[in-house]
């Protein structure tokens, strides 16, 4: 048996000061009004919307990627995101996903067996979903026809490995991001 792992959320603390939001520009405060968390305007969005123009293209191609309705699960969109995270070491990310990952599915069997290195327990879709994210995060243009037949041979579809596709690599990007604009801690 897999033990249950406790995922406490990270703080992010910026390299950059975040735009105060009394001082916003119309034009900031504007683009973030496009994030679709319904909690306070975090530091990482309030550090991004200094360019309000990128932010707002980065935000709507992220919801649409993320958030959209139809295609590919949710949970498996997470999964593809908490797999890229990983191999790009973001902390945070990873956390973020894996949180979001074990909520959709009601179960945090698939994060535990992956925190705890045990992935190979993993059941047939989610270790070829987990197995894809890592290999098209580590090396993108490694990936193969194969890797595509392993998606399709557990049921996934056309649809379905576009959708992970993009889940992944907007992964590969936001790490980045996020790892060049601050880092992240339990510490508040």
């Amino acid at each position: 048996m897999i033990p249950s792992v406790n995922l406490k959320p990270l703080h992010w603390h910026p390299y950059i000061t975040p735009v105060d939001v009394e001082q916003a520009t119309p034009a900031q405060l504007d683009a973030m009004k496009v994030t679709p968390s319904n909690k306070k305007i975090s530091e990482y969005v309030r550090t991004l919307v200094h360019d309000p123009e990128s932010y707002t293209a980065r935000t709507g191609l992220f919801n649409a990627i993320m958030y959209v309705e139809g295609g590919l699960d949710r949970a498996d969109r997470e999964l593809g995101a908490l797999g890229a995270s990983i191999v790009n070491g973001c902390r945070y990310c990873a956390v973020v996903h894996a949180r979001r990952h074990a909520q959709l599915a009601d179960s945090d069997a698939v994060v535990s067996a992956i925190y705890f290195d045990r992935a190979n327990v993993l059941g047939e879709r989610d270790a070829a979903i987990y197995r894809f994210a890592r290999r098209l995060s580590v090396t993108p243009s490694e990936a193969t026809p194969e890797d595509v037949a392993a998606l399709r041979a557990v049921g996934m579809n056309d649809q379905e490995i576009i959708d992970l596709i993009h889940a992944i690599a907007i992964f590969g990007w936001a790490n980045r991001l996020m790892h060049v604009l601050g880092h992240a801690d339990l510490n508040k």
